[in-house]
């Protein structure tokens, strides 16, 4: 397990405290104790607000928005760290490190499994036409049809974690340990490679205008055209383990080492700060908050990159938080899934959250709005 620094988590709260915004994010609406001491995948978010949480008890768990257990799907292996992804017809897919990838139906029955090479960490991208992708650490990454059979396998020359986002026009993009960045057609063809200095195991983000963005492990955080030139590199000094999302001004927010880190659209660093260390993936409110995990400290920064509040739930926060449409943020730390009142839903942009959107299918602008904000 990841330990954060505790002088550092006190330094941080102090500064919050000593600001006048620094508030409470919210009241705990209720939590529920999933017997697991934490969490490495986001819940991904259906249309009737049921939850789905794969965690590292072997399980994978269906909760209602009010915190109940509706289902619990055994999985081979106890350690799952692909966050779960919703297909257009309910099911749900992800990946475990059994080595299968798993279908299962909204009612939690399973519907298939695939067996692979390796352990799957990487989250699934689901294509418009239900096709879903994956890499695994057998340096294969997989296109599967929606029953099950294998479209086409491509092989890199290392392990592939990072999960894949898929393009307006059917592109897939992901990266590999191998230090390189992919473009894959639908049919499984190489659109074109990328070469960078380091392994590539976080998520992409992917803007209205074909952008890819992502970041590597040799410190460099890319703008990628969709034609694979490069539009610009930032050196950002740091090994990132969070993806990047995007504010509806096209701005960029990335967790860097003890840094959530703000960069414009021109690749240009506008501000960074908080003292700690950042797993999980930011999440954009639409009033502009950005949420994320500082340990075991949820934190909301303004677009200024001032605390605006803080929330001590005691275990790090390893996962990218669930912002649902009424506004109710979902998250899991330590042994607890918890649900925590907010009043804004998504930022109206194309990449507000992990894989972009509630289903976390890895594409552009599909959320799902399935009741009001609070008032």
């Amino acid at each position: 397990m990841r330990i954060v620094s505790g002088i550092a988590i006190a330094g941080f709260l102090l500064a919050a405290l000593g600001s006048a915004s620094g508030a409470e994010t919210g009241k705990e609406l209720w939590k529920t104790n999933l017997g697991i001491f934490y969490h490495e995948a986001s819940a991904a978010m259906d249309q009737d607000g049921t939850l789905y949480v794969a965690a590292l008890d072997g399980k994978l768990h269906a909760l209602t928005s009010q915190g109940l257990i509706k289902w619990s799907f055994r999985i081979g292996s106890s350690d799952t760290k692909s966050s779960p992804a919703l297909g257009d017809d309910g099911t749900i897919y992800f990946g475990s490190r059994d080595r299968h990838f798993y279908a299962v139906a909204p009612n939690g029955r399973k519907r298939w499994s695939l067996i692979t090479g390796g352990w799957i960490d990487s989250s699934p991208a689901i294509a418009l036409d239900g096709t879903i992708y994956f890499g695994g650490w057998d340096q294969s990454f997989y296109a599967i049809n929606p029953d099950g059979t294998r479209k086409w396998k491509f092989a890199t020359g290392g392990p592939i974690d990072s999960s894949p986002a898929v393009g307006s026009d059917g592109t897939v993009y992901f990266g590999s340990h191998d230090k390189k960045f992919y473009a894959l057609r639908p049919d499984g063809s190489k659109k074109w490679e990328f070469a960078t200095g380091g392994p590539i195991s976080t998520a992409p983000a992917l803007n209205s205008e074909g952008v890819i963005y992502f970041s590597s492990m040799d410190g460099f955080f890319y703008a990628l055209n969709a034609d694979g030139s490069l539009k610009w590199k930032l050196w950002t000094g740091g090994v990132q383990e969070s993806s990047p999302v995007l504010d509806e001004d096209g701005t960029i927010y990335i967790g860097v080492n003890e840094h959530m880190v703000a960069i414009s659209p021109e690749g240009k660093k506008k501000w960074g700060g908080a003292n700690g260390t950042i797993y999980s993936s930011p999440v954009i409110a639409a009033d502009g908050t950005i949420y994320f995990g500082l340990g075991g400290l949820l934190v909301g920064l303004d677009r200024n990159g001032e605390v605006k509040s803080t929330l001590w739930l005691g275990s790090d926060i390893l996962v990218a938080p669930t912002l649902a449409p009424d506004g109710t943020m979902y998250l899991g730390a330590g042994i607890y899934f918890y649900a925590l009142e907010g009043h804004h839903p998504l930022a109206n942009s194309v990449w507000p959250c992990f894989r972009g959107n509630l289903r976390q299918n890895g594409r552009c602008a599909n959320r799902v709005q399935t009741s009001s904000p609070r008032q």
